[in-house]
């Protein structure tokens, strides 16, 4: 069986950093999905943190996840992995610290690259799930970020989110990660080329987006140009595993059920609604 080792991985990455395409990246949430994405010819893949919630605690994403869960699901799939592989690695799991913490386990883990974004999480009392932190403490966890790894051939990637920001404060938050040392910068809430174009030009780092397949984006030879190397289209291979297990399981039980979508599913079993009640009830004041 061939192999390859997280160094050789970590290389394919910088390279890929470094090229002129852009590429589609699979979403890679256990080590059968990782090998059936290599064996595909896929450049990259992803574990997103709310595929990792879902697949290790059947829970949304609300920042549920403690980095050991995430580690070990990230080592199963570095363990068999042929294709570099970026984890969602959320807000670091904590501050600037904890940010160093989560570098070291993951770069052991084996992956090729980390994104850790702004957000501020979890989600404070009387918070909002779109606050961010301020720039001066992005930065700061992108400095320790960089201070923590051994192999300099891990990316670190500086996420934000550009669409609960104007541009202007996009392009001053990316020119401070540049600054801090990130080797690339993650983006989710780009709109269209009209919006990407003016951050794309403020920046050189190589760019990734989180596009959720929005159709306005789907040019990769113009996507190429404006230097984004990776774009995550959503997590559809994930929910297509859930969407065949019930109706695999349904035939057998010989349930007569109503017909439910991928995301229906994934809804209906990772219980959203009670997670919002304990919210509602424990992180908003009480009248």
């Amino acid at each position: 069986m061939q192999k390859t080792s997280p160094h050789q991985l970590r290389a394919q990455f910088r390279a890929l950093l470094a090229g002129h395409q852009c590429h589609s990246a699979a979403s890679v949430f256990d080590p059968m999905a990782a090998r059936i994405a290599a064996d595909l010819g896929f450049e990259v893949g992803i574990l997103g943190g709310s595929v990792a919630s879902l697949q290790v605690l059947a829970a949304p994403d609300f920042a549920l996840i403690t980095l050991s869960e995430f580690v070990e699901q990230a080592t199963r799939i570095g363990r068999v992995s042929r294709l570099p592989v970026i984890v969602d690695a959320d807000h670091g799991y904590g501050n600037a610290l904890n940010v160093m913490r989560t570098v070291v386990e993951l770069e052991r883990a084996g992956v090729a690259a980390l994104t850790i974004e702004d957000t501020l999480l979890p989600t404070q009392f009387e918070g909002k799930s779109t606050d961010l932190i301020s720039i001066d403490e992005g930065v700061g966890k992108i400095r320790a970020a960089v201070e923590a790894r051994i192999d300099p051939d891990l990316a670190i990637i500086a996420r934000t989110n550009a669409g609960v920001l104007s541009t202007e404060q996009v392009i001053q938050r990316i020119q401070a990660y540049e600054a801090a040392g990130a080797d690339g910068i993650c983006m989710v809430g780009i709109e269209d080329f009209e919006h990407l174009e003016p951050i794309a030009a403020s920046v050189s780092l190589p760019l990734m987006l989180v596009t959720y397949g929005n159709p306005k984006l789907r040019d990769p030879e113009r996507l190429a140009g404006l230097r984004v190397r990776v774009v995550v289209n959503g997590h559809a291979a994930y929910f297509a595993a859930i969407k065949a297990t019930y109706d695999c399981l349904r035939e057998q039980r010989g349930v007569d059920a109503s017909e439910l979508s991928a995301s229906e599913l994934a809804l209906k079993y990772s219980l959203p609604e009670a997670y919002k009640a304990w919210a509602d009830a424990f992180m908003k004041v009480r009248e």
